[in-house]
């Protein structure tokens, strides 16, 4: 496979073949506007992979141009996952600006900005670098796999924006005016919300109230005796008051106005399309994270605006507790597998005899993963960790290991970041967990502990997902041959362990088996042949909501 750099050079693009060390050879140079036809003409010649600073700064253009690239590198990407994986082997520093370098998040559709910070950097001696730590590496495969995933989700996240996801406005704002009355003018609220203030002002015999003030509210609350001492909902829930329904359900649709109202509407849904800017990498645990629109936290509410154009269908699908079963994966604990070869892995669980109820189940595996050591969770442990040593082990020592200041990772090699704190410089110069200096000290060391107890398995979760969606948009390009990005299956949305396609209907049903058969295949690439399940739901839906 040939990898190509590409750099710019003032106007112009130089395109360098490299060696798989990242040896330099033949170059061209070609101007800007030539780039698109020429990556197009490589695309069509055979596998290339290209090598850039930032997909962010590269992709988009190629895409306005028609252009799709089946494999990248990422440098930007990259070097992020090397600075930290104790995986890397051993290289000289990189260039501090490769750490400070940003993506690309909005602004001119040109190819590149004239005054972009990448162009002080050298893409080439990076790259070189890159390679050489990976080549280093005394776990090779795994980190080899971790960057070019990295990379695949950085096309698929530009792919995603650039598609968008369809989105009926006039449906979005019907949904609107049923849930909050008429759009109001600015500066006033919708009807519905103006009731239930007048409602909470009249509960509270406060009428000069703001309800969006927290300050306010809290201080009209304990004046009308409620004893709390914040204005979060599931603190109201718990108390009697003619005020809690309707500063409960005014709480709610305020929500909905302030993070997908009609102000939303009207910044991102152009053309029947919502097109956010997903960020790969923007978890430090190697989640994914959007710039604009709350892409990654679309409430239900507003999701029957989501409905695919006429003719095609939204393929939908999810998978069931990821995070136990890539613990279950990565501690290779056999019994904990067999609990996840059923679709419900808690009730496989409760199948196999280890507690008696899903709830149960679900509380325990919660509490492993996240550090509940006290209440249900924690009475649940003993169990698990009869049942399950392997799995229970794992996090236990990833949780441990925290609280020495030590870093943990994931399967593939991404390394946590090191903890800050007095406590954690102690921890790391005596290169174990110093006695507790008070208990601030204590709480801290103890919450980085279950910090990396969960970054382990959640980002290694992350890891699959990234092989699930690379796997899966390489397959839906094959089902629609001779046919443009957008006129073949392609991936318009992703969250953690969810996707969303849109398809031609008549290959709906096609597009469900490739999004199994990439969930198999993201399993076998990170476990081998270790028997592990991940069941999905998967439905074929005109709008988003119809998935259930």
């Amino acid at each position: 496979m040939d990898r190509v750099l590409l750099r710019r050079d003032g106007a112009a693009v130089v395109a360098t073949v490299c060696a798989e060390d990242g040896t330099p050879g033949a170059a061209t140079v070609l101007p800007a506007g030539e780039l698109p036809g020429w990556v197009a003409a490589r695309e069509a010649a055979g596998a290339v992979r290209w090598v850039w600073d930032d997909t962010t700064r590269w992709y988009p253009a190629l895409l306005d141009a028609g252009v799709r690239v089946e494999r990248c590198t990422d440098l930007r990407l990259s070097a992020a996952v090397l600075r930290r994986s104790p995986y890397a082997g051993p290289t000289p520093a990189p260039d501090p600006g490769w750490a400070a370098l940003e993506p690309v998040t909005a602004g001119d559709p040109a190819l590149f900005d004239l005054a972009d910070p990448a162009d002080s950097l050298d893409p080439l001696a990076e790259h070189r670098r890159q390679q050489a730590a990976v080549a280093a590496s005394p776990h090779r495969g795994r980190l080899g796999l971790l960057l070019a995933a990295e990379s695949s989700g950085a096309l698929a996240a530009a792919e995603m924006t650039w598609a968008g996801l369809p989105w009926r406005a006039d449906e979005h704002g019907r949904l609107l005016t049923g849930l909050l009355g008429d759009r109001p003018p600015p500066g006033l609220r919708p009807p519905v919300l103006e009731r239930l203030a007048g409602e909470v002002r009249a509960a509270l015999r406060a009428p000069d109230l703001n309800p969006d003030s927290p300050v306010a509210l809290l201080r009209a609350l304990q004046t009308a005796g409620l004893p709390v001492e914040d204005t979060r909902s599931w603190t109201l829930e718990r108390y009697e008051h003619p005020v809690v329904p309707p500063l409960l359900e005014y709480k709610r649709l305020a929500r909905l106005l302030a993070a997908n109202g009609w102000a939303w509407l009207d910044a991102w849904v152009r053309d029947g399309r919502f097109r956010p800017v997903f960020l790969p990498g923007g978890v430090v645990t190697g989640r994914w994270a959007s710039s604009g629109g709350g892409a990654l936290s679309v409430p239900v509410q507003v999701r029957p605006a989501a409905v695919a154009d006429d003719g095609w269908r939204l393929v939908v699908a999810d998978v069931a507790q990821l995070e136990p079963r890539v613990l279950a994966g990565m501690s290779r604990d056999a019994a904990l597998a067999d609990a996840a070869r059923a679709a419900d892995l808690y009730a496989g669980m409760v199948a196999a005899g280890v507690v008696a109820t899903r709830a149960e189940a679900k509380l325990g595996v919660l509490g492993a993963l996240y550090g509940g050591t006290r209440g249900e969770s924690g009475r649940m442990m003993p169990r698990l960790a009869r049942r399950y040593p392997r799995a229970i082990g794992l996090v236990e020592d990833a949780a441990r290991t925290g609280e020495r200041g030590a870093v943990v990772h994931t399967l593939l090699g991404r390394g946590s970041p090191v903890p800050g704190g007095a406590w954690a410089q102690e921890a790391a110069d005596l290169g174990e967990a110093p006695e507790p200096a008070g208990r601030d000290t204590d709480r801290a060391r103890r919450a980085w502990g279950r910090f990396t107890r969960n970054f382990v398995v959640q980002g290694t979760g992350a890891e699959w997902a990234l092989c699930w969606v690379a796997d899966l948009r390489n397959r839906l390009w094959r089902l629609g041959p001779g046919e443009p990005l957008h006129r073949r299956p392609h991936l318009v949305f992703f969250l953690h362990d969810e996707v969303v396609v849109h398809t031609p209907a008549y290959l709906a049903e096609e597009v469900g088996e490739q999004v199994r058969q990439a969930a198999a295949t993201a399993g076998r690439l990170l476990f081998g042949d270790f028997p592990l399940d991940f069941p999905l739901d998967v439905a074929a839906v005109r709008s988003w909501a119809d998935a259930g």
